[in-house]
């Protein structure tokens, strides 16, 4: 029909449906998606809301899975991807929460798995690598280093734990005497062992 009308889920006049959600607020029309208005968030998100809980310090909506299981970062959504560099809280791409409390949008970071496995804000490992260490020290035990560099110490700063230590200087990686990561960086110049000194 030709009449205007407020916007509405209905038209008054002739009863066409405009979509089988609306929101009042948002004005949004679209496909019933189990959507949810979240005041919170001041926009409407995909559902269905029985399974997601909004995190104030977060500032954003989150899978139940998630609760009391993640690190809250205080606004975080209000940043952009740090992959593709578009908005997250307002996008239709859900979200992925990595162990470092920095979010990504779910297909960046598939997309970053395809390449790494750290956070690219902090270096954090992004999931858990406990296997993939396991197998690192058998390589590193059966990949001895040549003489020159046998007796070789570093100092390492690991992007897990954050401590710092001195090991052995190995070509396939360096492990941290903290938390056993191989996710580390070295923090100073090789120098020989104190026997040899």
């Amino acid at each position: 029909c030709p009449a205007r009308r407020q916007a509405q889920q209905h038209c008054e006049g002739c009863h066409s449906l405009f979509g089988e959600y609306y929101c009042g607020i948002c004005h949004l029309f679209d496909r019933d998606k189990k959507q949810y208005h979240c005041a919170e968030c001041g926009i409407c998100r995909i559902g269905p809301k029985e399974d997601f809980f909004h995190c104030s310090k977060c500032n954003l909506c989150l899978s139940l899975s998630l609760r009391g299981k993640h690190k809250c970062i205080e606004n975080v959504s209000r940043q952009d991807c740090p992959i593709c560099l578009e908005d997250i809280h307002t996008s239709r791409v859900g979200a992925h929460v990595l162990p470092c409390g920095h979010l990504l949008h779910r297909t960046c970071y598939e997309d970053m798995l395809k390449e790494g496995y750290r956070c690219p804000l902090c270096m954090h490992s992004a999931l858990d690598m406990t296997r993939y260490w396991r197998q690192l020290d058998d390589e590193v035990a059966q990949t001895p280093m040549p003489t020159e560099y046998q007796n070789m110490m570093v100092e390492i700063l690991c992007n897990d734990c954050n401590a710092r230590s001195t090991v052995q200087f190995h070509l396939l990686g360096m492990k941290c005497n903290n938390c056993e990561s191989y996710n580390t960086a070295q923090d100073g110049k090789c120098r020989l062992s104190l026997e040899e000194q």
